[in-house]
């Protein structure tokens, strides 16, 4: 017979669980405002919230009487994104309140909502030299029929003072797997960077060999020397080991990836090139700010690029600006449906995950029409005046 007591526990592990399916039923819909090249959605389509009551609550009345929070979830974003067998699959970056980040996996019907997270996180297998923290996974299905993981594995630096907390070493992680379950470690890429993040598997092999987007830099944060994004080539991918980095997107000064610059996910493959979709860093005076760019690359030698539209492709808006580190959009992954439909995964401010949707031909509009940065303030003015001009005759034919 249960107690009064225990009748009222399970009654409020009750709520819990439907408060968070009524979470994960939200419907999302999209916002009216939008520049037609994509649209936005009105909800984040993750957050700490979505993650599942039992992750986070101890349900057991005789361990956890007061029915706390044991182990809670400080934020879900920077996702990774795979359509496989039907589903909209996302490796999300889960970092608990001890700020460590694991992977897990969240899976919907349509891409835009509905997003529920299996019931285990991922389990990531651990090198010799272990692993401090592991973050923002790309997913990519190579021609090798492997889906290959390529994440940033951070360990403190070994060089470090003593007492110097501080100092931190970021590698590029790999793992590959055959059904998102069970999941094999291979060594770290080797490249002749002292560190690297954002890592990028190119889906096809070039020459026979493994091909990868790198963002060569001195530091754990600063870019220094290096910076852009590279390109490399690797005999293997077990190990993978690339003996020369190529800069083919390089930093600059005044844009939006005059600090930073890095590939986000994969480049998908369209018939007038390889479209990439990158994150770009500039100085403010508030701190750094993180916005998305598109670029296009060639087809048949990927490192080189062949167009690429001035300034920002989507920058945080809104409730998107403020969060665990401000100011930021972060992509790591996007999808393509049957229908040529993109989904375009992003991370907010370190905190959240967002949707936006677009399709291939827009996108590739986009980055063929839309004019290039000239990289000085007299040039951009003409490039508008032009733009003007051109509306207003359209304007005065057409009785506007």
């Amino acid at each position: 017979m249960q107690t009064a007591t225990t009748t009222e526990f399970l009654q409020r592990i009750k709520t819990l669980l439907s408060d968070h399916k009524r979470l994960i039923q939200r419907p999302n819909v999209p916002q009216t405002e939008s520049n037609g090249v994509f649209t936005r959605y009105q909800f984040p389509i993750l957050t700490a919230a979505h993650t599942p009551v039992f992750w986070r609550y101890d349900l057991n009345p005789d361990t956890n009487p007061h029915l706390m929070e044991r182990q809670g979830i400080n934020a879900t974003f920077n996702s990774g994104a795979l359509y496989h067998e039907g589903k909209f699959l996302l490796v999300v970056r889960v970092e608990g309140v001890d700020r460590k980040s694991f992977f897990a996996i969240a899976e919907s019907p349509n891409g835009i909502d509905q997003f529920q997270f299996w019931d285990h996180p991922v389990v990531l297998p651990e090198t010799e030299n272990p692993d401090t923290n592991v973050y923002d996974m790309r997913l990519v299905k190579h021609a090798d029929g492997w889906i290959y993981g390529q994440f940033c594995t951070e360990r403190k630096d070994p060089d470090a003072p003593p007492g110097d907390t501080s100092r931190a070493d970021a590698q590029a992680g790999l793992v590959r797997t055959r059904d998102l379950h069970t999941w094999e470690r291979l060594p770290d890429l080797k490249s002749p960077s002292s560190q690297q993040r954002n890592v990028v598997l190119h889906p096809e092999f070039i020459d026979g060999k493994y091909a990868f987007y790198t963002r060569p830099q001195d530091g754990f944060i600063e870019v220094g020397g290096g910076g852009g994004i590279a390109w490399g080539l690797s005999e293997s991918i077990n190990p993978a080991v690339i003996t020369r980095e190529t800069i083919m997107d390089q930093r600059v000064y005044h844009t939006i990836k005059e600090v930073k610059n890095g590939q986000g996910p994969a480049p998908i493959k369209t018939e007038h090139g390889w479209l990439h979709l990158a994150h770009g860093v500039r100085n403010t005076a508030a701190g750094l700010r993180y916005v998305l760019y598109i670029f296009m690359s060639d087809l048949e030698k990927p490192w080189q690029i062949t167009h690429a539209p001035a300034g920002h492709f989507l920058a945080p808006e809104g409730e998107e600006r403020v969060g665990d580190v401000s100011n930021v959009a972060f992509s790591n992954g996007w999808i393509v449906n049957e229908q040529g439909q993109v989904f375009i995964y992003y991370g907010s401010s370190d905190t959240r995950m967002h949707v936006a949707v677009s399709t291939l031909e827009k996108l590739v509009d986009y980055c063929l029409n839309t004019p290039p940065d000239h990289f000085r303030s007299a040039a951009s003015v003409q490039t508008r005046i032009e733009l003007i001009d051109r509306n207003l005759n359209f304007m005065q034919q057409h009785g506007l």
